[in-house]
């Protein structure tokens, strides 16, 4: 299939699902696309991981191991286990026994060394789902490299039992994308099931420039937030940050490409549960859809009916298209503060310098106090959106400085 193709299909509306109804009813849900165990690099059991969760008041998970999913028959040494939990304690492996205990834990001996079945989806899924208030989704992170530099696209709500696999080598970074999504689409459409594929952390190791993901239009999602320390969210000289890509790319895509922007997603990608620098529960989406399901989840986040946070909760968002009026209110935690800046980039900016601070990309255009506020887009702008941030510093930072925040998606392009 071709990249005209492909955006035809966005266009034609086979990838867009149908606006709700006003008749069906909606809710928050919570939940995180992109999580490791120790079915790929993570250093914990995927039960264990998915009670963190569910614990955790999470509505869904998604466990994205690299290029494989959960569904075949996996045997993992134990010394392997221990060697990946760093710190002191009881083991990952006492720690999943005294949980679940025999017979579920299952072990055995080959060549004189312990080994212990990792779990199948299939089979832990029914110790945490209920309809409506928890739910498992399949995924896997798709690992792809151009020229040395790291393309990872997360795929959630994988239908069937064979992950989606990794491009040949050789490619572009925009080339890699595109047929990512390309094989996304065609099992999509082989299946009926929706599955949302999104481009995790730009800036690891820079592999993903602005320009990389603005072009590859056939892909709506990138994670605004990443909680890995590694991935240089706040860029460095010379390069932008996770939120400076983002407007540089919807600025791209809307003026010069005329295509549908981005949205974005805050995960974990979380890979060490017994402590350590990447640990679980830093950022997360909240979506908006009329019940818990795979299915529901992936169309509403097509509607861009969630938020990307990583720790302010909102009340509600919304946008009224005839006023062109973008509205925050903000759960409203006693002893907190808030500031809403709306961000928005012209139609007359300059796309040939996008890094100089006078180009119109990314423009601060109004900021205020308080847990409510509204704000009316000017006619001259593509796109705004809103940033919130809390008084409260984040309780498990993956950055120097780091305050809870919520981002709200680009609104006022259509």
């Amino acid at each position: 299939m071709s990249v005209n193709a492909l955006s035809r299909l966005w266009l034609s509306g086979f990838l867009i699902a149908p606006l709700l109804t006003a008749a069906e009813p909606v809710r928050w849900f919570r939940g995180n696309t992109h999580t490791h165990s120790l079915w790929s690099d993570g250093n914990d059991f995927p039960e264990m991981i998915v009670g963190w969760y569910q614990e955790h008041g999470y509505d869904f998970i998604a466990l994205s191991d690299h290029n494989v999913l959960a569904t075949t028959e996996k045997w993992m040494p134990l010394d392997q286990i221990l060697k990946r939990q760093k710190t002191l304690g009881r083991s990952a492996y006492d720690k999943y026994l005294a949980k679940h205990g025999i017979p579920w834990v299952e072990t055995r001996e080959v060549d004189g060394k312990r080994q212990v079945r990792l779990k199948r989806i299939e089979e832990y899924r029914p110790l945490f789902e209920s309809p409506g208030a928890f739910l498992v989704l399949q995924a896997e992170e798709i690992t792809n490299s151009s020229n040395g530099k790291p393309v990872h696209i997360n795929a959630v709500n994988v239908p069937g039992t064979t992950p989606i696999p990794a491009v040949p080598p050789g490619l572009t970074v925009q080339e890699i994308i595109n047929e990512t999504m390309r094989r996304a689409l065609a099992l999509e459409k082989q299946t009926g099931q929706p599955i949302l594929v999104h481009l995790n952390h730009p800036n690891f190791q820079w592999g993903v420039t602005a320009d990389d993901l603005a072009r590859a239009v056939e892909e709506r999602f990138f994670e605004v937030y990443n909680g890995h320390p590694s991935i240089n969210h706040l860029g460095e000289a010379g390069r932008p940050g996770d939120e400076a890509i983002w407007d540089l790319c919807n600025a791209i895509r809307l003026k010069e490409l005329k295509s549908a922007p981005l949205f974005g997603l805050a995960t974990d990608d979380s890979h060490q549960y017994h402590g350590g620098s990447n640990t679980p529960g830093r950022g997360w989406v909240m979506v908006k859809a009329p019940a818990l399901t795979g299915n529901h989840l992936v169309e509403a986040m097509r509607r861009g009916d969630f938020y990307a946070s990583s720790g302010v909760i909102l009340q509600d968002v919304s946008y009224d298209p005839p006023s062109r009026t973008l509205h925050v209110s903000v759960r409203n935690e006693k002893g907190l503060s808030y500031r809403i800046h709306w961000i928005g980039t012209r139609a007359a900016c300059d796309l040939t310098a996008p890094h100089r601070a006078d180009t119109g990309i990314g423009v601060v255009f109004g900021e205020e106090t308080g847990p409510e506020a509204s704000f009316v887009l000017p006619a001259d702008l593509l796109y705004a959106r809103a940033v919130i941030t809390s008084s409260r510093p984040h309780p498990n930072p993956s950055f120097e400085g780091q305050f809870e925040q919520a981002w709200t998606q680009p609104v006022g392009w259509k």
